[in-house]
């Protein structure tokens, strides 16, 4: 019989003890688990001061429920089940016949439950107050500054006595100036139902500077009227200066609507832009005016639909990948019409104009047998959800901030193939003198085609922009296909940087006539304007050039 070595035996206790730690580790980390679940299971039948010391036991564990579990509470989700077990219901419904369940210390699902085998673990103020000031605790010892901010604004419609020494607390520690801020406001506005006199002036004077509806709404209450006549607010000076501060409020949050409504000028000029980019390649280089340009884009928003379809988990991805295939598949149709149908009808554009309109509807009619004719969501992906909140008064939401930044670098990438590669040399050489190209050895029929899909891949680009705007239906394109000729002929038929301007303008102007004349009648009013516009200037803001010059 042969021995062990030596190493081996080694080896065979470093694993025993490991083993040994890993079981004490485990069992110490079960223990607070456990009384925990024990002291939740007996929050049905425990009065209110058991239940406000449960609340504070469980914030100063730190435990990873912490935040679900008080806002459920406070959210009246927190129910006891027939045995006793504490579960947190999803959502609350009256019309449901058994709710989802969730375990409120390990988070997962815990199954269902009928309502009448469900009783909910009440509240009362005292209990509540105590509830927020626990959750708001919590959260400011989390590093992640969204969340503090987040739990300062929770506090402000309920700013009591403890509240504000919770604050006052937490601005001695805090280091973020934004968390600063929105702590000083809170204590400003809870300052404001004191009986200081020099303190609600005080208050007065911080909340001036601030923004937001809720301040400005705060400091008008101080000048209205009792029903004795009286004011609510006592102190002439501090009316005074509660006025003042409602004048420089509503001052600065005018520039600032100024800007968001440039903004949103903007950000609608985008979106004509990139619509109207492909039609200005197809109708101004190729003379062709193209009614199913609208549905191309329809097929691009499409695609976007199909692609996060097979790719349901990567939404964010999807998009991404959405935008070649767009451009791939809107491409490809548009060189099929025009090398079935456009190429025989060069020089006759009304007749191009009827034949891409039967082309419009077969195109809505094979997506509606294809997708049925009801509308498709598409997910606006978690990089593009949201708004970048700049102050009170301004928001930039996301998504328009990306279609902008989209419109410039596809209008830019679009702009070096046509001026930096011989495809675009090509392109613009046909546009200028076909008879002298063709004689320099180009062929101009496949040079026609490459050009059409080249404008229909574009449509499809914008299609997935679209995508995130709007609902996908069949008739997506019908909406736009009218401000994309607008754009077109407004900004100079065949030019790109007429397209650019023109777009933006009408984007502009069509939002800021939006707030006096409505969206029908400012867009009325923006049509009238381009007629009167186009008569004397027939051409538009920057004449073409080539065969769409010598057709005028």
């Amino acid at each position: 019989m042969t021995a062990r070595p030596r190493g081996g035996w080694r080896r065979l206790t470093l694993l025993l003890v490991a083993a040994l730690l890993a079981t004490a580790v485990r069992a110490v980390a079960q223990a607070p688990d456990e009384e925990m679940r024990a002291a939740l299971d007996g929050l049905g039948e425990a009065g209110f001061a058991d239940k406000q010391a449960f609340a504070e036991r469980l914030v100063a564990s730190g435990h990873r429920s912490v935040r679900p579990l008080l806002e459920a509470w406070l959210d009246d989700r927190l129910y006891a089940r027939a045995d006793k077990r504490t579960v947190i219901v999803k959502a609350v419904d009256e019309r449901l016949a058994t709710y989802d369940l969730v375990d409120p210390l390990t988070l997962a699902d815990a199954g269902t439950g009928a309502p009448a085998e469900l009783t909910r673990i009440g509240t009362n103020n005292q209990l509540r107050r105590a509830l927020r000031t626990a959750l708001a605790r919590f959260s400011f010892a989390s590093p992640d500054k969204s969340v503090r901010l987040a739990a300062i604004r929770q506090m402000l419609p309920t700013l009591d006595a403890a509240t504000v020494e919770l604050l006052r607390h937490r601005a001695t520690a805090e280091t973020d100036a934004d968390v600063q801020f929105e702590i000083a406001t809170a204590i400003a506005l809870a300052a404001l139902d004191g009986d200081d006199v020099g303190a609600r002036r005080a208050a007065v004077g911080t909340l001036s500077s601030r923004l937001s509806s809720d301040v400005r709404n705060r400091l008008a209450a101080l000048l209205e009227k009792s029903d004795d006549g009286g004011y609510l607010e006592g102190d002439e000076e501090v009316r005074a200066a509660a006025a003042a501060a409602i004048a420089a409020i509503d001052g600065r949050r005018r520039i600032y609507e100024g800007i968001e409504t440039l903004f949103f000028g903007v950000s609608l000029g985008s979106v004509l832009v990139l619509v109207a980019i492909g039609l200005a390649i197809t109708f101004g280089v190729m003379g062709v005016i193209n009614m199913a340009h609208g549905e191309l884009m329809m097929l691009g928003a499409y695609t976007t639909y199909v692609v996060q379809t097979l790719l349901p988990e990567h939404v964010g991805a999807s998009v991404l990948v959405a935008v070649p295939a767009a451009f791939v598949v809107s491409g490809a149709v548009g060189v099929v019409i025009e090398r079935s149908i456009i190429r025989f009808l060069y020089g006759r554009p009304l007749e191009t104009l009827l034949a891409t309109f039967g082309v419009s509807l077969v195109l809505q009619q094979t997506v509606r047998s294809l997708f049925s004719a009801n509308n498709r969501a598409v997910e606006t992906p978690a990089w593009m959800s949201g708004a970048w909140q700049i102050n009170g008064a301004l928001a930039i939401t996301y998504n328009r901030l990306f279609i902008v930044i989209f419109t410039l670098g596809v209008f830019a990438l679009l702009l070096a193939v046509l001026k930096r590669t011989r495809v675009g040399l090509e392109i613009r050489a046909v546009s200028q003198n076909r008879a002298m190209a063709r004689a320099m050895g180009i062929r101009s029929e496949w040079v026609d085609a490459l050009t059409f899909g080249l404008g229909s891949g574009i449509a499809g680009v914008a299609g997935v922009a679209l995508s995130q705007l709007t609902n996908v239906g069949p008739n997506l394109g019908q909406a736009y296909i009218i401000d994309s000729f607008m754009v077109v002929v407004f900004g100079g038929v065949g030019n790109l940087w007429g397209t650019l301007i023109g777009g933006m303008s009408l984007g502009i102007v069509n939002k800021i006539l939006e707030p006096y004349a409505g969206a029908v009648l400012g867009k009325i009013l923006v049509l009238v304007g381009l007629i009167l516009f186009i008569q004397r200037r027939p051409r538009g803001l920057f004449p073409p050039t080539g065969r769409a010059a010598e057709g005028m």
